[in-house]
């Protein structure tokens, strides 16, 4: 199971229904009552393939999230977790994975704190 998340939440499962549809790319995103719904019937170990999220739905719904061991964790836009205080940064710490990979664009400033908060 993999866990995708940034804030381009629609654009990627559209790609993984192009470039890959025999992978279930489940969405996990929505107002309260929708997630509520998700989490009963979709949400379950064996259910999706890659869970696809936000940044804010990770922080949001958390326990829900942190009950899986995912085997891959995918962090687009990883500069977003360069402060390791930030509410997400902790989030993502407390998400257990065999792997993790941090994409993002943004250049480490030879700051040995930056990359310390990103590897941890």
């Amino acid at each position: 199971m993999f866990l995708y998340f940034n804030s381009y939440v629609l654009f990627f499962s559209k790609e993984f229904i192009r470039w890959c549809p025999s992978i279930h790319a489940f969405v996990f995103h929505g107002d309260k009552e929708k997630r509520a719904r998700q989490k009963a019937r979709e949400l379950l170990p064996g259910h999706f393939d890659v869970c696809i999220t936000s940044y804010e739905m990770v922080l949001r719904e958390l326990t829900a999230l942190a009950k899986f061991q995912w085997r891959y964790i995918v962090i687009d836009e990883a500069h977003r977790i360069k402060n390791e205080q930030s509410k997400l940064s902790e989030a993502v710490r407390t998400l257990q994975s065999n792997n993790r990979l941090l994409l993002t664009g943004t250049p480490l400033q030879n700051n040995l704190h930056e990359l310390w908060a990103l590897l941890n």
